[in-house]
């Protein structure tokens, strides 16, 4: 029988503490505590959760159960947790294994607690929904409404800053970083912010406003606000954000070139899928 995703995350990250403990002896009661003496990857999760968001308010016990509660009901939690996790251990460059992303990174950290909120909202418990949400922002400075909807495959890039409003969506394999606010125009109520579609990398301190659609395989360059519709493998940059080119990668969240020296052009339209200087 083949192992779940979850169950290749968790010996990954077992293995790993099991070499920490050998090595560098400060940190074997992390290990034990985090890894070592938890069952699984939904044990571990809840355990690392809790001891983050436990507060004088709501103990680390309460928020254990209630993390267990959500990934017992909803197993699709941890399968996107783990998918999340391994989405950081590709992507990003300063990440040697598994391990980093679950014990040390803040983005998987608040992504994590948010999938718990989000179930809790789904679940009509909107009060301690928010609770969640007011204490990843206090912990991780990380602020997602529990109602927005968000895939697996998810990187939070350093993670600082990030706002993702309430009717926001977020496809599979995005990735995000820093500093991105993905919000309204301030002047909407109902279905009011952005729709992000798969292999969309969006670049550190991006402002994305109002109702509009990033096409699937776009890129948002560093520093750009972004207030229209951006279509599917285009690039776009700048105040206001304009189109700038066409990525290299059909899937920029999964390169993570930060760089701007795009293609000019467009994708084949023969369907070749490849990017072309010239369309026929």
């Amino acid at each position: 029988m083949s192992k779940t995703k979850e169950q290749e995350i968790w010996e990954l990250i077992v293995s790993r503490a099991l070499e920490i403990v050998k090595t560098e002896p400060m940190l074997k009661g992390l290990m034990l505590k985090a890894v070592l003496n938890r069952q699984d990857l939904k044990d571990g999760l809840a355990g690392f959760i809790s001891a983050k968001l436990q507060t004088s308010l709501v103990s680390r016990q309460e928020i254990y159960q209630t993390c267990m509660q959500a990934f017992t009901d909803s197993p699709d939690i941890i399968e996107a947790a783990a998918y999340d996790l391994e989405a950081v251990a590709q992507r990003d460059p300063a990440v040697n294994d598994i391990l980093v992303p679950f014990l040390y990174l803040k983005g998987p950290h608040a992504l994590e607690s948010w999938r718990v909120a989000h179930w809790l909202w789904l679940k009509g418990r909107h009060d301690f929904a928010r609770y969640f949400q007011s204490i990843i922002s206090d912990i991780f400075a990380v602020d997602i409404h529990p109602a927005a909807v968000i895939g697996k495959g998810i990187m939070f890039d350093h993670a600082t800053g990030i706002v993702i409003g309430e009717t926001c969506v977020i496809a599979d394999n995005v990735s995000i970083l820093q500093d991105v606010t993905l919000g309204g125009t301030g002047k909407e109520s109902g279905d009011r912010h952005p729709k992000i579609a798969s292999g969309v990398m969006i670049g550190a301190g991006s402002k994305v406003l109002g109702n509009i659609s990033i096409g699937q395989g776009a890129k948002v360059g560093a520093g750009s606000v972004v207030l229209a519709d951006v279509k599917e493998h285009t690039t776009v940059a700048g105040i206001p954000a304009k189109v700038v080119g066409v990525p290299r990668d059909m899937m920029p969240s999964l390169g993570m070139d930060q760089n701007l020296d795009d293609v000019k052009g467009d994708i084949c339209n023969l369907g070749c899928g490849k990017i072309c200087s010239k369309t026929v």
